[in-house]
């Protein structure tokens, strides 16, 4: 049976227990240093925290080191890696192949997505070296990841949702070249996500002010069977510097999608931790940070996949401004034509709308109906569509319903002469406990209802376990049954959750890599010539393309921002474009 694992973001250790507590089967976060997000970074004493949390329901907690190491580097990364295995972390995400050549690394190492696996011979490449696991680059056709997953006996991971690189994963320069911050180093500036011209050679320009490499964001909730099917195993998601809600709304989501896939086919999938999590908020992922959403080139196919009018989030459309008019000398009153007659705003609201310089936002102050007051916005006017990027009642709604996640156990209880009481338990994940106490009480005068009290007492929450009673066996002379008081019985589910304790959660087992070791580790070669390669085609995105949509053949095409000129290469033979610094 094929166990199938949801990894979340962790900010923290806080956003991390969420997660789990929302269906996540493991997590990722960062160490002070080494991380590719910079301002994502924890001491080690939480990273043991977030392992003990997890553990308790088979989950896992994976720390990243997959940025470019230096060689005066090498020792710090060396020992942070060894203070966070001894602290529970259960893999580490790794870039520089040096790592795979430390053999007091015991836990396994998996190939960040930032090593830029996107075919079965660097994916072979990279199991030789030990790796138990691949991350693959996400602009990968389904038929590509199927070919990959053939290929190799480790495990496989693919990001299916948040925000995307514009270019291959690990090979983006222009944050370095632009600003001397280095995505290498975890410290990306975004200069995908900011505005552009595009100009011919002659300098005219052809768009103005656009955000021309920002991408939307993933989502492959409704791909999950197909990619599951295809050989993944590990269905990642993306935010490492996003929010708790965030997390929680898109974890949940994409447990429920992957519970049903699961229920669908049982004996042929499960889950890679335990628990059971009920009660809690409606996951709904347009109600929190998206671009718009895009499979990418999961079907082999080039797709409208830019964001370069809106590179923040927009939100949802809610409806048309019919009015705007003055309140005061510092407040307007926005009257709304909703698309959804039973839209209802609500105080705190965030809203936003697109102008000719980008995005505006604002709060409302007072939401009535579909009334907003606010204070003055400048550009807004009837006719502009309005979208709501702020649901504070959905927020509220995260904050306080979150949902709880429990190992559910069963007990068995027998009594026997001269009323010894013994109780067994069994956890989801295959923990077998049993207690017993010899007691000096009366006989119970109503068998039925002392039967009823330790079904009552016994299938109750203690801990982290909810229990529930399946059976209790009478062996007794006459089939009496002693008078039993609550206490008596709670004390009994206690003390089931605490030998529960004393044994770990058992675990779905990992992959684990197998070096060769005559294959020489070397750090990474950078191009800085080349400083971006993509499956997204500007050309393609304007109407431009000449291979697929017959448009006539363009002269040279560059970006300008700041007065930087950057030229943009075509490769049409592998549908590809290319970001260099301009050499004129």
């Amino acid at each position: 049976m094929k166990a199938l694992e949801l990894l979340a973001p962790a900010r923290n250790a806080d956003i991390g227990i969420a997660a789990i507590d929302c269906g996540a089967d493991a997590v990722y976060i960062a160490a002070w240093e080494f991380g590719a997000r910079k301002a994502a970074g924890n001491p080690i004493e939480e990273i043991g925290r977030l392992c003990r949390y997890a553990h308790k329901f088979g989950a896992r907690v994976f720390m990243t080191v997959n940025t470019v190491l230096e060689d005066d580097e090498l020792d710090r990364a060396h020992r942070s890696m060894l203070e966070a295995q001894k602290a529970g972390v259960d893999a580490f995400i790794i870039r520089d192949l040096r790592i795979c050549g430390w053999d007091d690394i015991s836990v396994p190492l998996h190939a960040s997505t930032q090593c830029a696996i996107r075919d079965a011979e660097k994916a072979l490449y990279y199991e030789s070296l030990g790796c138990a696991r691949i991350i693959l680059e996400r602009e990968l056709s389904l038929e590509k990841i199927r070919e990959i997953c053939a290929a190799v006996h480790c495990e496989v991971e693919f990001f299916v949702h948040g925000a995307l690189c514009v270019c291959y994963s690990g090979e983006c320069r222009l944050s370095e070249y632009i600003g001397g911050r280095s995505a290498d180093k975890g410290d990306c500036m975004q200069a995908c996500r900011s505005l552009y011209d595009l100009t011919d050679e002659k300098g005219k320009v052809l768009v103005r002010n656009k955000a021309l490499l920002s991408l939307k964001d993933y989502n492959l909730k409704n791909r999950i069977a197909e990619l599951a099917e295809a050989g993944i195993s590990s269905f990642k998601i993306e935010g490492r510097l996003k929010n708790a809600s965030y997390v929680m709304n898109v974890v949940r989501d994409y447990d429920l999608a992957l519970n049903r896939l699961v229920d669908t086919y049982p004996d042929k999938y499960c889950r890679a931790s335990f628990g059971r999590i009920s009660g809690g908020f409606a996951p709904d992922t347009n109600k929190t940070f998206n671009r718009g959403y895009t499979e990418l080139f999961l079907d082999g196919k080039k797709g409208k996949w830019s964001s370069m009018d809106t590179p923040k989030s927009m939100g949802e459309a809610i409806g048309k401004i019919v009015s705007v008019r003055p309140v005061d000398r510092y407040s307007i009153e926005i009257c709304v034509n909703p698309l959804d007659k039973k839209l209802v705003l609500r105080n705190g609201d965030g809203f936003s709308f697109a102008t000719e310089d980008g995005i505006t936002g604002f709060r409302g102050d007072i939401c009535s109906g579909t009334s907003i007051i606010c204070k003055n916005v400048h550009d807004i006017r009837p006719g502009i569509t309005l979208f709501r990027n702020i649901n504070s009642a959905f927020e509220n709604e995260l904050e306080t319903n979150r949902p709880v996640r429990e190992i559910p156990v069963t007990v068995k209880v027998s009594v026997r002469d001269g009323f010894s009481i013994e109780a067994e338990a069994s956890s989801h994940d295959g923990r077998k406990v049993s207690v017993s106490h010899t007691i000096d009480a009366d006989t119970a005068l109503n068998k039925e209802r002392s039967l009823q009290m330790i079904a009552n007492q016994l299938s109750k929450r203690s801990s982290h376990y909810t229990f529930g009673l399946v059976r209790t066996d009478v062996l007794t002379g006459n089939s009496t049954l002693p008078l039993l008081h609550a206490s008596f019985l709670n004390g009994i589910r206690r003390e089931l959750s605490d030998a529960l304790d004393k044994e770990p959660c058992r675990t779905v087992l990992m992959s684990r890599g197998n070096r060769s070791k005559d294959i020489p580790l070397v750090p990474e070669s950078r191009n800085f010539h080349e400083l971006m390669r993509s499956r997204y085609c500007i050309r393609y995105e304007l109407g431009m393309c000449p291979k697929l949509q017959g448009a006539a053949p363009s002269g040279p095409l560059f970006l300008v921002n700041n007065g930087r000129r950057f030229s943009l290469g075509f490769d049409c033979a592998n549908c590809e474009m290319t970001v260099t610094p301009d050499q004129k």
